[in-house]
């Protein structure tokens, strides 16, 4: 499973979607995290309109190939453009490194049933 983290620093997770550069991809077998790699662009989701529910551009292929994109953070219109580009948002709440969201999220420490939204006014 492919497994997309939210960055701006590529090393800890975004506490907003719409303002991450990039994305940290893991390939992960059961628990275990077998690769990653960094995927950076040049413009943000807020740029691109995807945090508005238009799920395009450069953001849409650099997530190409995932099944979950973990974030600390985003609005219904970005979760709805996530969801449209085949991926499940899941919020990961706290400051953690991207390896970390991970691990709670395979670990199952994480609700990925929890609405994908957070508190901003999007």
């Amino acid at each position: 499973m492919k497994i997309a983290v939210a960055t701006v620093d590529g090393t800890s997770v975004s506490q907003h979607f719409g303002q991450s550069r990039g994305f940290i991809v893991f390939d992960v077998d059961g628990k275990q995290i077998k690769s990653s790699e960094l995927r950076n662009g040049s413009s943000t989701p807020h740029d691109e309109g995807l945090c508005h529910g238009q799920p395009q551009g450069g953001m849409a292929a650099m997530l190409a190939g995932c099944e979950v994109l973990l974030c600390g953070g985003m609005g219904a219109g970005a979760a709805n453009a996530v969801r449209q580009l085949g991926l499940r948002p899941v919020i990961v709440p706290g400051a953690a490194t991207a390896e970390d969201a991970v691990a709670l999220f395979v670990e199952g420490k994480v609700d990925p049933d929890a609405a994908p939204m957070c508190n901003c006014h999007h």
